[in-house]
């Protein structure tokens, strides 16, 4: 077709994006343009302010699933307009939804005599939530029956000082006192020693967790088992047991089938755990299961219409999109147990191929090795030996896009400073040895850079946080 003066209107669709007025001034931050933008300039100019990012495949510090299969993109961009809340007008979603709920029983073995109960959440930040809130709910109905002032002190809760933040949040918007185990250079994870120390009439539960971001280590859930039943077997003020697998709770039972720390353990009433985790879902979804329904009060349930009759709800937030548990779904529809089983123990070699050559460099002494979660921390041997920090071997790995995390322990060990490796399954083994020749250089590099003296006093975070 051939174009005359007149045909302006398709000529203007077609002018070069770079030089268009919207790309000749400043991108609207704090106020509205009073015009509108064409599609094309607005993708481009809003794609062009995160060019400056990290790229999430080299962030080594996030737990979050950073890849899925171009098929499971596509059905969860498909199902982005579904609203997850909406069991009416989406049945068949609330149905995979079920579907989902009852996999994960069966992969952390919920027992035939009992009716376990679960949810979707946004996260396992709100599934700790919801476990938490049980925990409380139950808690002060057992207390009431044995004539327990509940309003004399606040209701408290046990967990190890590597604890996640939500479950200080929790604590903050429930009124809960947070009684922390502290971690300790022989205990780097629940001090079993001395965790009943902490516990009272008040104690809603013990948290054990399968995973703790700062050093990936496991508390020994069953061992907590065997303390928490002979203290309910000597007392009527019983006390149960959440464990927040946000990380490992769909990663262990695929690598460790042996290891022994969910229903199958009498007092463990409630476990959450991360889709978007090792569950290798993009972020915004998470589980939270309970073993039978009876540890989850009434109260704390919702009836909402469902397909002409009613359907239970719990959960804090409300509408969001259905997409992450469609792609919840779509991998476990996808995988199956053997798929899910190579691709973590792919994954748990490449830890093990790291941690040893982080062992073999003299520099390094291992906090974690990997030999559970794929998690590989270390700390310098001897800080004083060089006159550079992890911190500025962060900084040294950035410049090549690896996104590394230095930061103090807990409490306790706040003194000490370490870093952490966290291997996702989009991270293979071509990966990892680019990195160790990354790492060798950059330390390279610093053992004859003129750095800026650091005072040793002062531990600095660095930004990260936990």
């Amino acid at each position: 077709m051939l174009y005359g003066k007149e045909n302006r209107e398709e000529a203007a669709y077609l002018d070069p994006i770079f030089g268009s007025n919207s790309e000749g001034c400043d991108l609207p931050k704090y106020k509205l343009n009073q015009k509108s933008v064409e599609p094309r300039i607005a993708y481009q100019l809003v794609q062009d302010e995160l060019l400056d990012e990290g790229n999430a495949r080299l962030n080594l510090a996030t737990f979050c699933q950073t890849y899925m299969e171009p098929e499971a993109e596509k059905l969860m961009s498909q199902t982005l307009a579904k609203n997850a809340i909406d069991k009416s007008e989406y049945p068949r979603t609330a149905e995979l939804e079920n579907r989902c709920v009852n996999m994960i029983a069966d992969l952390w073995h919920a027992q035939a005599d009992e009716k376990f109960i679960g949810t979707s959440t946004i996260g396992s930040s709100e599934a700790c939530m919801l476990g938490g809130m049980a925990m409380k709910f139950a808690w002060r109905k057992r207390a009431e029956k044995l004539g327990v002032d509940i309003n004399a002190r606040k209701p408290n809760l046990v967990i190890s000082s590597g604890y996640q933040v939500c479950w200080e949040k929790f604590c903050v918007y429930w009124d809960v006192e947070l009684r922390e185990v502290p971690l300790d250079s022989k205990h780097l994870s629940l001090n079993l020693d001395h965790v009943m120390d902490y516990v009272d009439e008040y104690t809603i539960g013990i948290v054990g967790i399968l995973g703790i971001t700062y050093t990936g280590r496991y508390d020994n859930i069953a061992e907590l088992n065997e303390i928490v039943e002979e203290h309910n077997r000597n007392t009527p003020h019983k006390v149960y047991i959440h464990v927040d697998a946000a990380s490992g709770g769909l990663y262990a039972p695929f690598v460790e089938p042996e290891l022994i720390w969910d229903f199958q353990l009498n007092n463990v009433v409630s476990i959450n755990a991360s889709g978007h985790k090792y569950g290798l879902v993009y972020p915004g979804v998470g589980w939270v299961l309970w073993r039978d329904q009876k540890f989850l009060p009434e109260e704390l349930v919702f009836k909402v219409s469902y397909l002409g009759g009613e359907l239970p709800t719990m959960a804090i937030n409300f509408s969001h999109s259905a997409a992450q548990l469609i792609g919840q779904y779509y991998n476990f529809v996808r995988y199956g147990f053997e798929g899910y089983q190579e691709i973590h123990q792919k994954t748990h070699k490449v830890a093990q191929y790291l941690a040893d050559a982080i062992a073999a460099c003299d520099r390094f002494e291992l906090i974690n090795d990997g030999s559970h979660l794929p998690i590989v921390c270390y700390k310098l041997k001897d800080p004083n030996a060089q006159e550079w920090t992890l911190y500025d071997l962060a900084d040294r790995l950035l410049m090549k896009g690896w996104q590394v995390p230095a930061y103090p322990l807990p409490k306790n060990l706040d003194q000490q400073v370490i870093q952490r490796l966290v291997i996702r399954a989009d991270f293979g083994m071509n990966m990892a040895c680019d990195y160790v020749q990354d790492m060798q250089a950059a330390i390279h590099d610093l053992d004859r850079a003129h750095l800026v003296y650091h005072e040793k006093k002062t531990i600095k975070t660095y930004g990260f946080t936990h």
